[in-house]
């Protein structure tokens, strides 16, 4: 049985595709408001995020910008996406891709927008489920060391 990326699409002829544009025509445009609501909000408790934990974008080694201005641009593919999911995804693709070249944040962030849980898209990604929570486990640690420490 293939649980593949884009797997829906594929069986549903390309009518899966045609959802988030139904939506937005049926609504006149209500739709696009909302999901642009969403993503506003949740720029601005990753601002919060931020601001308050100074030390997070030097766990992932980069900079808070960059970090702002990948979490904006997966917005835009996940309106739903937490701040939180984004920085693990992150951290999970830099921990775990030089052993698992598939699994990267675009991989996990890809898995997270077509509605499966971290652990489950890592395990489709190929970790077993033991390595999933391990890995999944040490990136929380990783992430509440970081926030700990202002």
């Amino acid at each position: 049985m293939d649980r593949g990326i884009n797997n829906a699409s594929d069986k549903s002829g390309g009518r899966s595709d045609d959802g988030l544009n139904n939506a937005s025509e049926k609504s006149r445009g209500r739709s696009d408001a909302g999901l642009q609501r969403a993503r506003e909000a949740n720029l601005r408790r990753a601002d919060d995020d931020l601001r308050n934990h100074p030390r997070l974008p030097g766990v992932l080694h980069t900079n808070a910008n960059d970090l702002r201005a990948g979490y904006q641009a997966a917005l835009l593919t996940n309106p739903d996406l937490s701040f939180g999911n984004y920085v693990a995804a992150s951290r999970l693709g830099q921990n775990l891709g030089s052993r698992h070249p598939n699994i990267t944040r675009d991989a996990i962030l890809s898995g997270l927008a077509s509605g499966r849980s971290m652990g489950r898209t890592l395990q489709d990604l190929g970790l077993s489920e033991r390595d999933s929570k391990d890995a999944r486990r040490f990136v929380d640690d990783e992430i509440k060391k970081a926030k700990k420490n202002r």
